[in-house]
């Protein structure tokens, strides 16, 4: 308990106004640039608030899980007067770049984009490299979901923050993530995170691991699928890594919206929104992980899983999303590896619950075949909705697999006004 009050103590004083990616950060009710620049304590104190602007309220796991809920049909919603996700649930020409999801989104992706900088530019001023392993390794990560989620919902991103910045394409963005977390992993190497580090920031996060999941992600969606496939073998899968949360200071943000109201937004059904043919067996044990399902009052099927209560953790990555990770990169060979695309796959397809590090299990009887390639990528693509559903991920998983457009609202978002209003290099919106 001692070690909750401190950490929030840190990040009351650092935490930071939210803003646009072209607005001055500076606050001066933060601890001074001085301070943060050369103070261990002020340091971790940014390092800190990274977790609590991505994972915490309508941070960007709200706002992600949101976007793509809506966009690719896993979610229903259930309040009209929620304009911004009606305009969601709609899609189309209904949405612009006034949503407050949308921007929320992209203001806070840059924002712990600038704040992960600072915190990586200006942790060699410590003289503990095991601490500043630490650093490096934590302020990577969000810095990495970041951009990562700004390039899973547009076109273009920015190339870094301040006034008028330039774009780069979404291709350049996860080159760009790989390479940070490469930085990042070879400091942990040369010299192991300290102990003193992992007891100033909050538990749940395996640092090493969690670097090396989203390397295996974002070099699977910029279709290099050799690394995608070398480093989603080097996660260790026995071992989970989450955004741990309490009941009281630090509450799961999914739970406080939605579970707990029962007035904004549900799972669209127990088919997770997947069209005829792709849906779940009956059988399938992660339904009733996912869902929970109530017969008197509507809607009948209702969150469950990571936003159960509020202290419920919500993982950074999910094991299982390695093993898929290699299942597409197997059946997307230049000569498609069918028998090991396959295996993995089942790897997936049998699991038991007790068998997974965050209780995600199907236990259902494997698949025999025979299957094509464009098969088993399709296989790949269910197992992906339904073993990682509403992750954020299944807008990205549902163009990069191929799914016929009718199965999304939107390809991409547009760009928020108040980026428009004020870049001129702010690219066109999509068609779509």
């Amino acid at each position: 308990m001692k070690k909750t009050r401190h950490i929030y103590s840190i990040l009351t004083v650092v935490i930071l106004s939210l803003a646009g990616c072209v607005k001055n950060y500076s606050d001066p009710a933060r601890a001074t640039q001085d301070d943060v620049n050369t103070s261990t304590k002020g340091l971790t104190g940014v390092a800190i608030s990274l977790q609590s602007r991505y994972a915490a309220g309508r941070g960007n796991i709200y706002n992600t899980t949101t976007m793509s809920g809506f966009l690719a049909n896993e979610l229903t919603l259930l309040n009209q007067g929620n304009t911004a996700e009606l305009q969601l649930s709609l899609g189309g020409a209904n949405l612009d770049g006034s949503n407050t999801v949308i921007t929320n989104l992209w203001s806070n992706s840059n924002k712990i984009i600038f704040d992960a900088n600072l915190v990586i530019t200006n942790s060699s001023a410590i003289p503990d490299k095991g601490f500043v392993s630490g650093l490096l390794g934590y302020a990577t990560i969000f810095k990495s979901l970041a951009l990562g989620d700004l390039a899973a919902f547009w076109e273009k991103v920015p190339s870094g923050t301040g006034e008028n910045v330039t774009f780069i394409s979404r291709a350049e963005a996860f080159t760009k993530i790989i390479t940070d977390i490469d930085v990042a992993l070879a400091a942990i190497s040369q010299t192991p995170i300290s102990s003193s580090f992992l007891g100033t920031i909050p538990a749940g996060i395996d640092i090493p691991n969690t670097l090396r999941a989203l390397k295996a992600r974002y070099a699977l969606y910029n279709g290099n699928y050799p690394l995608a496939m070398a480093t989603a073998n080097t996660v260790d899968l026995t071992k989970k890594s989450g955004f741990q949360h309490n009941a009281t200071v630090n509450q799961n943000g999914i739970y406080v919206a939605v579970t707990g109201t029962n007035n904004l937004w549900q799972p669209i059904s127990n088919t997770l929104g997947l069209p005829a043919g792709l849906t779940p067996d009956a059988a399938d044990k992660r339904l009733p992980f996912y869902l929970s399902e109530n017969l008197t009052i509507a809607p009948r099927w209702r969150m469950n899983g990571f936003a159960a209560a509020l202290a419920t953790e919500w993982p950074a990555y999910l094991p299982g999303e390695m093993t898929l990770i290699k299942a597409e990169a197997y059946a997307r060979q230049v000569t498609p590896d069918i028998v090991n695309a396959l295996i993995e796959l089942n790897k997936i397809i049998t699991k038991k619950p007790a068998a997974d590090p965050n209780g995600v299990g199907a236990d259902l009887p494997p698949l025999a075949g025979p299957f094509t390639a464009a098969q088993l990528l399709t296989e790949v693509y269910k197992q992906r909705s339904i073993e990682l559903f509403l992750s954020g991920q299944r807008l990205e998983d549902s163009r990069r697999l191929g799914r016929p457009q009718t199965e999304r609202k939107r390809n991409f978002v547009n760009y928020p006004f108040r980026e428009r209003d004020q870049n001129p290099n702010t690219p066109a919106d999509p068609a779509f």
